[in-house]
């Protein structure tokens, strides 16, 4: 995920990606704990995933404030 193509998203739309990675990211921890979990790196990948959309969030709401 680009952060460049997260910029040209709305804030409802950052929202609800990021609404969508939370989902995926305690999933993935569930996964992780039963002890199934054989792509590990979907957990990294997830969690910066969401910390790029919170800043980009961050960044418009304080735009526009």
């Amino acid at each position: 995920m680009k952060s460049e193509n997260l910029k040209t998203k709305s804030v409802p739309e950052l929202k609800a990606l990021l609404s969508e990675l939370r989902r995926k990211q305690f999933k993935l921890r569930l996964i992780k704990a039963s002890g199934e979990m054989k792509e590990t790196h979907e957990i990294r990948e997830t969690r910066r995933n969401v910390a790029r959309v919170e800043t980009i969030l961050a960044e418009k709401e304080k735009v526009s404030s």
